[in-house]
């Protein structure tokens, strides 16, 4: 073989093989495109035990309303500022909201300590695009899944209470 066949022949093996890397690896960002903050419209959450989901946010009218210590329903109007917003798009993006299943459900006759596990139903809407994730906790399929949908979970909670909190400041 002549030097400049072997120049081609060793590009082929090594370019050819790493652009078609690069295409499978990243392939799931471009099929994600539509889900970019630019697009946000808004996002809402329901919880609680079984099929009782009376504690509700949505971030559209910014109406909250939940049980509190005393099991007492607290409605209140709770408007998340763009950066709290941007950071729960950002947690979602980064655990992978967007590739999680729309039902993830266990054992749903399960109880504990006389209720049934808490449902989250969680959803987040973008002008092409929204996705919803129905996560129960007794879910036990795949445990990182679990995990990843519990950090989510905790994330919301955390910013809805800080917000709460800044309110009654």
């Amino acid at each position: 073989m002549e030097t400049k066949s072997k120049k081609i022949f060793l590009m082929a093996c090594v370019v050819v093989p790493f652009l078609i890397y690069c295409v499978v690896y990243y392939a799931h960002v471009f099929k994600n495109a539509p889900y970019k903050f630019t697009e946000f419209k808004s996002f809402s959450v329901q919880w609680g035990p079984g099929n009782n989901l009376i504690n509700k946010y949505d971030s559209r009218t910014g109406a909250y309303q939940f049980i509190d210590a005393h099991d007492s329903l607290v409605k209140m109007n709770v408007h998340l500022p763009k950066e709290e917003l941007l950071y729960l798009h950002k947690k979602a993006s980064e655990l992978g909201f967007w590739d999680w299943p729309s039902v993830e459900m266990g054992d749903t006759t399960e109880k504990r300590n006389g209720q049934r596990p808490p449902r989250y139903v969680m959803q987040f809407n973008y002008q092409r695009k929204s996705k919803k994730v129905t996560f129960d906790e007794s879910y036990f399929i795949d445990t990182r899944l679990k995990q990843a949908n519990e950090q989510m979970v905790k994330e919301i909670m955390k910013v809805l209470d800080g917000e709460v909190a800044n309110q009654k400041k």
